[in-house]
């Protein structure tokens, strides 16, 4: 079996997996739930003045790379393109547009009927999102827009993708079959390098078109899981009031539970209080996993992750 894999540039952050993935979302739903990711208190926290070196991963190669969402979602589907130079995005051209090219900013009544529901429209959440990307380089700390959450994590997985290909230096066009129906299969994703010990191993079972199985995880160089590391256990529950023996099972048992809707999402998950980017880190590669079943493609995903010390 051919192996897929991806490589994905990252802040390092105490406690912290890091993400990439995507996945499509209807904007419908943004007034549900808008500011789970905004109202939690983070696991991770980290000194911004410190200084850091990448020991892991690689650069953004320089060009234009670009993605397309393959199915309309209320008359729209997502385009996004990045552009790079000197290893760094320099542009992000990130719209929805209808079958006629128009953009849903350009669509008064759209702008209108979301504004009143969630109290933000495409044209004010679509640029900030773009500038956000440039500005802070890394699809992770891109701002969730409060109204706008499910567009904002589809934001943040699509430019994930697009960073992959600029760090493997391919320009083909990423085709996303958003909506698809959910293929049977075991379905797998693992980071390649270890962050404070750990990386991150995801699957999901898929039966009837249904995840029946979500086995996220982090584990060491022998397989042994963080959830049994005592020592890490009390010392995050003490700094945030929640260990990975209990954040884990609950990110996973969640997942499942929440995808029996067929309208559900990965980002319809919780985040869990005290443990924010690791719940991050779970919904994006859910969604690439999710992106994974909608394809069929039973590959295994492998993230070469950044880490940096």
């Amino acid at each position: 079996m051919e192996t897929r894999k991806f490589m994905t540039g990252v802040a390092a952050l105490a406690f912290s997996t890091i993400v990439l993935g995507a996945c499509s979302a209807d904007e419908a739903n943004e007034g549900n739930g808008e500011d789970a990711s905004q109202t939690t208190t983070t696991e991770e926290s980290a000194d911004s003045s410190e200084e850091t070196e990448v020991v892991s991963g690689a650069s953004l190669q320089d060009g234009t790379y670009s993605l397309k969402e393959l199915n309309d979602d209320n008359g729209y589907h997502v385009e996004f393109s990045i552009t790079t130079e000197d290893g760094e995005i320099t542009e992000s051209d990130y719209d929805y547009v209808n079958e006629d090219g128009d953009s849903k900013q350009d669509d008064e009544e759209y702008n209108e009927n979301m504004k009143e529901e969630s109290g933000v429209s495409p044209e004010e959440f679509i640029p900030q999102l773009n500038e956000n990307l440039v500005s802070e380089q890394n699809p992770e700390s891109v701002e969730v827009v409060s109204g706008a959450t499910h567009s904002a994590h589809a934001f943040q997985n699509y430019a994930q993708q697009l960073v992959q290909a600029a760090q493997e230096g391919n320009t083909d066009e990423i085709e996303i079959d958003n909506g698809a129906e959910l293929q049977d299969g075991t379905y797998n994703l693992e980071e390649q390098n270890y962050n404070n010990g750990y990386r991150a191993v995801f699957s999901i079972e898929v039966e009837d078109g249904k995840i029946t199985e979500s086995n996220f995880d982090n584990v060491d160089e022998d397989g042994n899981s963080k959830k049994d590391d005592e020592e890490y256990n009390e010392t995050m529950k003490d700094e945030s009031g929640v260990s990975p023996d209990e954040y884990i099972d609950t990110l996973n048992d969640e997942f499942v539970e929440t995808m029996d809707d067929d309208e559900a999402a990965p980002g319809d998950v919780e985040v869990v209080s005290g443990a924010t980017h690791s719940s991050e880190s779970f919904i994006l590669y859910a969604e690439q996993l999710v992106n994974a079943a909608e394809k069929g493609d039973t590959d295994t995903i492998e993230v070469d992750n950044y880490v940096e010390e």
